[in-house]
């Protein structure tokens, strides 16, 4: 089979032919349709990732037909079409994960080639309203937003949501399904071209977070918020606690900017504010989120497609941070 390997940091991946998988008890192999990115690939390739286990097979999404398994009691699956979830040995405990817990991709090779093997209890079938490169930009983002904002955040509808730095994966899920859970939802962008993108997917309004008093400008459009999403951090926090009603939460499961230099605690406990950290999720929210989807029959935003062959022009296009939704890979 193909697949694309990173084998040094900070160099371009290679395709290379490699052996094909061979499914080990309680495994599937899945013949991959499509793939997509995420940041962890790109910061795996820049050296930034930690604790990196070269070569590697990068990629956590993907979507796919299941063509073997390693248990015979798992057969039922061999011939249907799944996407794979890339929370790898989450644990016992839903509340958080486990010693074991790792994303596909790293250290485990993942979906940048043209198969992969993963437990059979990573797999759900996909969505059939789906293309295989939108159902393969879901896992990732849409685990890790599902989680942000009903596990960890329990947002109800009819309550005021903000979601910052529209564009990116996890923050374009967060935004259809707080609108598809009945939520107001508001966003921020450096890109007026993305907060009027993001209004025609149902968002009320938003404002560039590099204008001059940003936040004091959005509450006065909009109020305080009941949760705010966030991967973010740095400086910037500070306006999030502003921003926040009393008895809100902001939920955060980033920290591209680093951390902020201060926090006000005093504004937080006098406000009964919820700071509440978050990382992908349990099956449990795994198996919550495709229903949803099911449901409300949501569609993933895809910003463009590569073939597989091009996945280091697609982790350039992201490096690029222009997108505006998931970049995929035709497999």
């Amino acid at each position: 089979m193909k697949a694309t390997v990173l084998t040094e940091v900070k160099k371009p991946l290679e395709l290379r032919e490699v052996p094909d998988l061979t499914a080990a008890p309680g495994q599937a192999v899945v013949r991959l349709k499509a793939a997509a990115l995420n940041h962890r690939d790109l910061w795996t390739q820049l050296g930034l990732y930690p604790n990196i286990k070269l070569p590697i097979t990068l990629g956590s999404d993907g979507a796919g037909t299941v063509t073997s398994v390693g248990s015979p009691a798992d057969q039922p699956w061999v011939g249907r079409e799944v996407i794979i979830n890339p929370s790898l040995d989450w644990g016992a405990d839903p509340g958080a994960q486990g010693p074991n817990f790792r994303i596909l991709g790293l250290p485990d090779n993942g979906t940048f080639a043209e198969q992969v093997a993963i437990p059979v209890t990573n797999l759900a079938p996909k969505p059939a309203h789906l293309s295989w490169e939108q159902a393969a930009a879901l896992p990732l983002a849409g685990l890790t937003a599902w989680r942000a904002l009903f596990t960890r955040a329990q947002l109800k509808s009819g309550e005021r949501v903000l979601v910052t730095g529209v564009g990116g994966g996890a923050a374009l899920f967060a935004l259809q399904f707080a609108v598809a859970a009945g939520a107001e939802v508001w966003v921020t962008s450096s890109s007026p071209d993305k907060i009027a993108r993001a209004q025609a997917l149902g968002a009320r309004g938003g404002i560039n977070y590099r204008d001059t008093d940003w936040a004091a400008s959005l509450q006065k459009q909009a109020g305080r918020f009941d949760v705010i999403v966030d991967s973010a951090g740095g400086d910037g926090f500070g306006s999030l606690i502003d921003l926040t009603a009393p008895g809100g939460r902001i939920v955060f499961f980033g920290a591209t900017t680093g951390n902020p230099k201060a926090l006000d605690m005093r504004k937080s406990f006098f406000r009964q504010i919820n700071l509440l950290g978050t990382t992908m999720g349990s099956p449990a929210d795994f198996a919550g989120m495709t229903k949803f989807v099911d449901a409300h029959r949501i569609t993933p935003v895809v910003d463009r497609v590569f073939p597989l062959d091009q996945a280091d022009a697609a982790l350039r296009h992201m490096e690029a941070a222009a997108q505006f939704g998931k970049i995929g890979l035709v497999i």
